[in-house]
């Protein structure tokens, strides 16, 4: 009987493993077109199911994205980010804050085109989300954009449409990060 090469063995695990990761996939359309995002519900499921409960209750339809952070509107900001943020809803529509999947947690990093949710402390995310232009790894665990080094909840990434995230921050004003008028949001959806 003929044995099996060990690496033969490892890569059909490795291959194994990937393909029992589930993905959710989700379309973001906006006025000015379709943005894809895969979320990640076995890493971070408190977050992706959060952010499906909004989906699956239509509350993102005809909300926007509102604002752009670009490298030249934060004169305040020693540490520069590049976000498009969105998704904020009428606040008696909310549901309770979620805790924080932290980075260290999930091991998904802001990298370029990565969906996270928006926070002011740790355990306060509702509704608002964000999109990576480019890495940001002062947003992930430990690092300096938020004073208490707890970074922020990244579950998901772009995965086509990344033209379109940069045609809304492209329109950013000048001093000010918030759009007049705002990028519209006709709906999040799931695939399928």
């Amino acid at each position: 009987m003929k044995r099996i090469p060990l690496t033969i063995i490892i890569l059909f695990f490795v291959i194994l493993s990937a393909a029992a990761q589930k993905k959710e996939v989700c379309y973001i359309t906006t006025s000015l077109g379709k943005i894809t995002i895969e979320l990640y519900p076995e890493k971070a499921p408190i977050t992706v199911a959060n952010f499906l409960k909004y989906v699956d209750a239509h509350l993102y339809d005809n909300s926007s994205f509102f604002r752009a952070v670009t490298l030249n509107n934060q004169p305040k900001d020693s540490v520069k980010i590049e976000v498009i943020q969105g998704g904020e809803i009428d606040s008696t529509k909310t549901f309770a804050p979620i805790p924080l999947e932290t980075t260290k947690q999930t091991g998904l990093l802001h990298k370029n085109g990565t969906l996270s949710m928006a926070r002011d402390k740790p355990n306060s995310a509702t509704t608002n989300f964000f999109i990576c232009i480019n890495d940001q790894p002062s947003l992930d665990y430990g690092g300096k954009r938020n004073k208490d080094g707890q970074g922020f909840a990244a579950f998901g990434k772009v995965t086509k449409g990344m033209e379109i995230v940069k045609k809304i921050q492209q329109l950013h004003p000048e001093q000010d990060q918030y759009f007049k008028p705002e990028i519209r949001i006709v709906s999040i959806t799931r695939k399928k």
